[in-house]
């Protein structure tokens, strides 16, 4: 494995954005995914000014504190890359004919009939995609290399808000936003507004456990000699391998940064079929993913006073599922002294609410399958699939995630594990997303939407 970036030269000043979920409470800021509290020094306040009023400031410690809990994301203006420091590789596998691929674009032909004209790369028979872009690789001569998949659409320009990031000596890769386009079709529609390759319209640092775990291969530019050191794309990863790239950048100490200002477009797939084998394909990398990082798949994440709340909903006991929620935020009122009580008392409420979002994702995409069995004789576990079915609110949603679902629990059988479907539960009340750890809490391992692509 990599060493990881050295201290490099030093980032001139630069300009940041607060985070959506950054507040402020004088000297005291909560922000970031998963949620940190920051308490700071008067200068600290008055940087915190500065970096909100849009002013450039030079790197120092509480900056560096701030980039790493993605409370605040950099603007850079400028770097020392363009586009001719970039090589386009493309891996692709085609049956008939398809769209025009990339112009001077590195093609690896990954067993495509008929073969591609003018692939740099054919393979006799298919590899899958971790392979093909692995091989287009050895043929980059340039410093950056961007992998493009051949159903992505890239517009003019798209690399001009993605390049300057890497003036920052720790930054490894970076990953535009991949749009679905306005095209006809019930499948493009439902995609717009909640494809597993959008990531959403605000910047962030990747990493598991936090708001955006992952980017998709479909699109992503990357230092040549990290990933080469790295050892590329890991093959035995047909599905997945974009989220095992970024994670083991970040443990080996790269910063990933996802930049929506740079959008890219991706053709959906062109029926149901295809769209369902598609996010069963998502669904299968699970497994494979928990081998290669214990711990990072835990379906939910949260604390057991908001389990305890909605536990006791589901049984039928939603005053008392009420008072243990009302009681955690209460607890959470006395960890943050520093907060307004009732700043500190909405956080809790919100957290606790995310809490029931998360436990009704974890049972429509891994646990209702058991709950199924137990609905059979539990009125509660019948009551829980309903109310995870009703969560969903879109029933594409719900054939989405059943969908992914069965892939995981082909994955689960497949390699012999349990651990997509064990929960990690805390004794910290705040410890779930949308929370904040208490000041001096470690930030908790990741959890992706794993193998969205």
């Amino acid at each position: 494995m990599t060493a990881g970036p050295s201290a490099g030269p030093p980032v001139a000043a630069v300009r940041y954005r607060l985070d959506g979920s950054v507040q402020r409470f004088g000297r005291v800021i909560i922000g970031g995914s998963p949620l940190k509290l920051f308490r700071v020094t008067g200068d600290g306040e008055r940087l915190v000014e500065r970096i909100a009023a849009g002013e450039a400031v030079a790197r120092s410690t509480l900056v560096a504190a701030l980039l790493e809990a993605g409370a605040i994301h950099p603007i850079p203006e400028s770097g020392s890359f363009t586009a001719a420091d970039v090589t386009v590789v493309v891996p692709c596998r085609r049956v008939g004919d398809g769209p025009p691929l990339p112009s001077g674009a590195v093609v690896v032909d990954d067993a495509s009939d008929p073969p591609l004209a003018g692939a740099r790369v054919r393979f006799d028979h298919n590899r899958g995609p971790a392979a093909a872009r692995n091989a287009g690789l050895h043929h980059v001569t340039t410093p950056l290399v961007a992998f493009v998949d051949a159903d992505v659409e890239l517009p003019d320009g798209w690399l001009d808000q993605l390049l300057p990031h890497f003036a920052d000596p720790q930054v490894a890769l970076v990953a535009p936003r991949v749009r679905t386009p306005h095209v006809p079709g019930a499948i493009a529609r439902y995609e717009r507004e909640r494809s597993p390759l959008d990531l959403g319209a605000e910047p962030a640092r990747v990493r598991g456990g936090t708001r955006v775990s992952y980017v998709p291969a479909a699109a992503l530019v990357v230092r040549v000699e990290v990933i080469r050191e790295l050892g590329g794309f890991d093959e035995g990863l047909r599905f997945g391998e974009d989220v095992d790239l970024v994670w083991r950048l970040d443990e080996a100490g790269w910063r990933c940064r996802y930049e929506p200002a740079s959008e890219v477009h991706h053709d959906p797939r062109p029926d149901w079929r295809a769209w369902v084998h598609q996010r069963v394909g998502y669904g299968t990398s699970a497994a494979p993913l928990a081998r290669r990082h214990p711990g990072a798949l835990a379906p939910i994440r949260m604390s057991g006073w908001s389990i305890a709340a909605w536990a006791l909903t589901a049984f039928g006991r939603p005053v008392l599922g009420t008072a243990v929620g009302a009681g955690s935020a209460a607890a959470l009122i006395r960890k943050l002294p520093d907060v307004p009580p009732r700043a500190a008392f909405r956080l809790a409420g919100a957290g606790n609410l995310h809490a029931g979002d998360q436990i009704a994702n974890a049972i429509r995409r891994v646990w209702w399958p058991l709950l199924a069995v137990a609905a059979l004789r539990s009125g509660t576990a019948r009551r829980m699939l309903v109310g995870a079915a009703l969560a969903a609110r879109h029933p594409l949603r719900l054939a989405d995630d059943v969908a992914y679902s069965l892939g995981v629990w082909r994955g689960i059988m497949a390699e012999r594990t349990v651990a997509p479907l064990v929960p990690e539960i805390s004794s910290w009340p705040g410890r779930q997303a949308g929370r904040p750890h208490p000041p001096a809490a470690p930030a908790a391992p990741g959890a992706p939407a794993a193998g969205a692509r």
